[in-house]
């Protein structure tokens, strides 16, 4: 069972964030509680497996990236955690996660990589394959964005709606 005040939480988490230098005392201030609680309750929701990630999307248009690509990687297992942290620190790369890969698909490591044009994508995946030495990969450019949206699980901090 959660609290009111949970569900408060968990309802003003699930819009953006204000994009400010303490964006929980903003969001803290809106639910009338201190920012110190509104910590501590969201910390105590993640260690409970309440909540179990916390994402964001980056509106790659908005900010003034033209192309992105999804790059799928095929990386030796026992690679994995030594590439995905290098493949993250280039600063075009918004995510970089690893998946299991198939018979017919044979990638497990993926990064979105964010550029003005698709020639600079294709440039910065054969920066991270020389960095990372890893060569089968493939570039899955976006043609058209899909509706993003985050789910809702209490829409007013209510169960009720």
């Amino acid at each position: 069972m959660l609290t009111d005040l949970e569900k408060k939480i968990i309802a003003a988490i699930q819009d953006d964030i204000p994009i400010t230098p303490r964006p929980y005392k903003v969001i803290s201030d809106n639910i009338g509680i201190s920012e110190a609680d509104f910590l501590r309750t969201l910390q105590d929701l993640c260690n409970r497996g309440v909540i179990r990630r916390l994402g964001a999307t980056l509106r790659h248009q908005k900010s003034g990236f033209e192309a992105n690509a999804m790059t799928a990687w095929q990386v030796d297992e026992s690679r994995v955690e030594e590439v995905g942290q290098k493949m993250a620190s280039f600063r075009e790369v918004s995510h970089c996660y690893r998946r299991n890969p198939s018979s017919r698909w044979p990638y497990n490591l993926y990064t979105m990589i964010h550029a003005r044009d698709e020639a600079t994508c294709v440039e910065i995946a054969r920066s991270i394959s020389q960095a990372t030495a890893v060569t089968a990969y493939k570039l899955l450019f976006s043609r058209r964005e899909l509706k993003k949206t985050s789910m809702e699980y209490f829409p007013n901090g209510n169960e009720d709606g």
